[in-house]
């Protein structure tokens, strides 16, 4: 769900150059995309550990969704360090220098997560997807996660047959609001029928077990987790390829221009680079394991 100095031969002409250039800014409008272009946040100055300018003086306020499902959180707490991100989260803000004291959680929708305004969270951790569409409204540190989408189907109905994308067409699918679940049904797959969109995953669920669409799509984590443990006369079809051949990958969300996303993303590449993710991963995400692919 997370971009030469110039060398002036003579004194004069530097201090010339340097006062004309302040003219034409000063008189030029900026463009935007060059604007949104640039990094959030200066980490030198603004990264030191446990002083960031959080929401929350000496507190790092996380958000995410109620219910926060496994296998990302572990008995709908996201506070008790348990499941993928709620460890990713704590790891992070140990990076950033605030121990699970200094942390404080706050719910918030999905949806609203990525929605342009003034965010209540320093950070959000919800397995949303970094797009450049969701980059228009906030900003996302580098990825903690690559993922693929998935296919989940009852045991023995047409849908759990299906072996390519083409015998997905003429099925009825559902996937959550605002999620790259439904993208993939909309763009990928183009369904000769209207995809069932649900507020939650628990409906898109429940409306699989009750017949009322073929087959739902979810990332694949989430997916092996409902085949084992929620809907278990269920069962994954097969997962999608990445398109373009670029992998989607979980950022974290954090306010448009917020000042920490430079300090996030650090802390999240550190964490990559010395192995803690992807010990992470396989502690909580170790059943995500290959499903057949789609094509």
């Amino acid at each position: 769900m997370h971009l030469a100095p110039r060398r002036v031969p003579r004194r004069a002409v530097a201090t010339a150059a340097i006062a004309l250039l302040a003219t034409a800014v000063g008189c030029a409008p900026q463009p935007d995309e060059k604007a949104a272009a640039s990094p959030s946040g200066s980490a030198k100055n603004t990264c030191a550990k446990g002083k960031l300018a959080t929401q929350t003086s000496g507190k790092l306020t996380i958000a995410t969704d109620e219910p926060a499902y496994e296998p990302w959180f572990k008995d709908d707490k996201p506070a008790n360090g348990k499941g993928f991100e709620s460890a990713v989260a704590y790891a992070v803000a140990k990076q950033l220098g605030y121990d699970k004291s200094a942390v404080v959680w706050q719910s918030v929708p999905f949806n609203k997560a990525f929605a342009p305004g003034v965010k209540t969270f320093d950070f959000d951790i919800n397995q949303v997807s970094i797009s450049a569409e969701r980059k228009k409204a906030v900003d996302f540190s580098s990825g903690y996660y690559d993922v693929r989408q998935a296919v989940i189907a009852l045991k023995g109905s047409k849908a759990a047959k299906a072996t390519s994308v083409a015998d997905l067409k003429g099925l009825k699918l559902g996937a959550q609001v605002g999620t790259t679940s439904l993208d993939y049904i909309d763009d990928v797959v183009k369904p000769t029928q209207q995809a069932a969109v649900y507020a939650k995953n628990d409906q898109a669920k429940s409306a699989l077990k009750n017949g009322q669409v073929d087959a739902i799509v979810v990332d694949l984590p989430t997916a092996f987790y409902i085949t084992a443990a929620e809907v278990t006369n269920a069962k994954i079809v097969g997962q999608f390829e990445n398109q373009a051949g670029t992998p989607e990958q979980f950022g974290l969300v954090l306010d448009k221009g917020s000042a920490l996303t430079s300090c996030v993303t650090g802390a999240v590449d550190a964490l990559r680079k010395d192995g803690t993710l992807a010990k992470i991963e396989k502690q909580w995400l170790s059943d995500a394991v290959d499903a057949p692919v789609l094509k």
